[in-house]
């Protein structure tokens, strides 16, 4: 398995450039705190891709997917009491 590229905080500032080049050529890099992941830097195409569509299709195609589409439902309206007003 390929193990993610990792870069202790003050080397990913000091050669951001090749870290950016190493994203697009070999994929996410881990940058580290103290020795424990921090933050992973990706592709802007990747972040794109994870971020998804913001058009609802995926929400709208997990509905329609539902083994429970077909089931009619109503709203339950429940009177409430009325108040008198002195205006």
């Amino acid at each position: 398995m390929h193990r993610p590229h990792r870069w202790a905080l003050q080397d990913a500032k000091a050669r951001f450039s090749e870290l950016v080049r190493r994203v697009r050529s070999d994929g996410p890099q881990h940058v580290t705190v103290h020795g424990r992941d921090e933050v992973v830097v990706i592709s802007a195409d990747e972040f794109r891709r994870l971020q998804g569509e913001p058009t609802g299709k995926a929400f709208v195609a997990a509905f329609q997917a539902s083994p429970y589409r077909e089931i009619e439902i109503e709203p339950r309206r429940a009177r409430l009491p009325v108040r008198d007003v002195d205006l």
